[in-house]
C-alpha cells in the first residue's frame, strides 16, 4: 500500500485511533520489556536518570520526570528495595537526599535500554528508520509543549484507562 493508498483509505483524522492503537502496543511491549525493575516503565524511567546523575536531589528528579514528590519516594523505596539505588545526602545540602545508582544498576540499564529499544522497532516496524525517527522527534516536541499543563504520568494513566 502506497503512502496516498493510506491516506484514502485511513484519513489523516484517524490520529486519535492511531495514537491509541499505538499507545496499547507500546504498553504492552514496555511492560514486558521493563518487567526486570519495580514500577515497570516508571520505574525504568527513574533509573536511567539516576544512573545518567543529573539531577542534584531526589525533589529535581521527581520534577525532571514531572511525577508527584510523594509518588517519587515510593519508587525510590522500592528501587532501594530491589538493590538498584541508594539514597545519600546531598554534599551541599544536608536536608536533601541524592539517589545514586547501585552497581548493579548500570548494567541493568543497559540491558533495559536494549530491550526497550527492541520493543520499539517491534512497535514502529511498519515504518523505515528515518520516519521512525522523524514521528519520535514530532512527539517529544508535542509531549515537551503539553508538559506545562499537568503530570505527564497521569496524563498517560489516564489515557491507558488506570
Amino acid at each position: 500500500m502506497t503512502a496516498a493508498d493510506e491516506q484514502t483509505t485511513h484519513p489523516v483524522s484517524d490520529l486519535g485511533w492511531s495514537l491509541g492503537v499505538l499507545l496499547r502496543a507500546y504498553e504492552r511491549a514496555m511492560t514486558t520489556a521493563v518487567e526486570a525493575v519495580p514500577h515497570g516503565f516508571r520505574g525504568f524511567l527513574v533509573l536511567r536518570e539516576v544512573v545518567r546523575g543529573a539531577h542534584p536531589s531526589q525533589a529535581a528528579l521527581a520534577a525532571s520526570l514531572g511525577i508527584d514528590r510523594t509518588v517519587m519516594t515510593y519508587l525510590i523505596d522500592d528501587l532501594e528495595r530491589a538493590g538498584l539505588v541508594e539514597r545519600r545526602v546531598a554534599e551541599v545540602d544536608r536536608r536533601q537526599r541524592r539517589v545514586h545508582p547501585t552497581p548493579g544498576a548500570e548494567a541493568l540499564l543497559a540491558e533495559l535500554e536494549h530491550r526497550v529499544a527492541v520493543a520499539e522497532d517491534d512497535v514502529f516496524g511498519a515504518l523505515d528508520p528515518a520516519d521512525r525517527a522523524t514521528v519520535g522527534q514530532l512527539l517529544r516536541r508535542a509531549a515537551c509543549g503539553y508538559r506545562e499543563t499537568g503530570d505527564p504520568c497521569t496524563t498517560v494513566e489516564h489515557a491507558l484507562g488506570r
